[in-house]
């Protein structure tokens, strides 16, 4: 019930931008006399891969995906995965791409786990980071921040339930879309996007 409810918030509370062909924006903007204000993502402070510091500065006038998935989930993360990384692999030589996954579990995905699988992707650790921290903040931030889902349930495969989306984050940290992160076709429409949002923003 509860992953419902953040999926349908997700997905119908969204305004829409008036110019053709740029993305929407998610979320309930306030309305500040003659000021339309859009919900952005909220500041944090995480660890990488690295055992670097990661916050939202980290992503100032950057692109970025985000995603929320876990090392040992049996399910639906190593797709989800691959399919970001197709993304990477396209975006990779873009400056002005980065991407984000936060571990859902971590009291189990520690810092050299994280990097012994970012290693094995053959990433760039400058461009996609791999970040665990509190538990609680990292569930706050997925149901708070980018309106997604992740906690604990003993009846989900591995123990936790979780969105599968793939986020679109813009340089001002508005959340303009949405993707199904075990969908190729869903992929391409990603990719799509992000060259979409990039003609917009730079």
């Amino acid at each position: 019930m509860r992953l419902f409810v953040t999926c349908f918030l997700l997905f119908f509370l969204i305004s829409c931008t008036s110019k053709k062909n740029q993305l929407p924006i998610l979320g309930t903007p306030d309305i500040i006399g003659e000021d339309t204000i859009y919900p952005t993502v909220p500041n944090f402070e995480f660890t990488n891969q690295e055992n670097k510091q990661i916050t939202n500065q980290t992503f100032d006038n950057k692109i970025y995906v985000a995603d929320f998935v876990f090392l040992s989930c049996p399910s639906i993360c190593p797709k989800m995965t691959n399919e970001l990384h197709k993304v990477y692999a396209k975006f990779k030589q873009n400056e002005h791409v980065m991407f984000l996954s936060h571990t859902i579990d971590p009291k189990k995905d520690s810092v050299p786990l994280l990097l012994a699988h970012a290693n094995s992707l053959k990433i760039n650790h400058k461009k996609w980071h791999f970040v665990t921290g509190l538990e609680y903040k990292i569930y706050d931030i997925a149901e708070n921040g980018y309106y997604s889902a992740a906690y604990k349930d003993s009846l989900a495969p591995g123990g936790f339930a979780h969105s599968g989306g793939l986020l679109l984050i813009d340089k001002y940290k508005h959340i303009r879309g949405v993707y199904d992160g075990t969908n190729g076709k869903e992929t391409q429409k990603l990719m799509h996007d992000i060259k979409l949002l990039i003609e917009e923003q730079f």
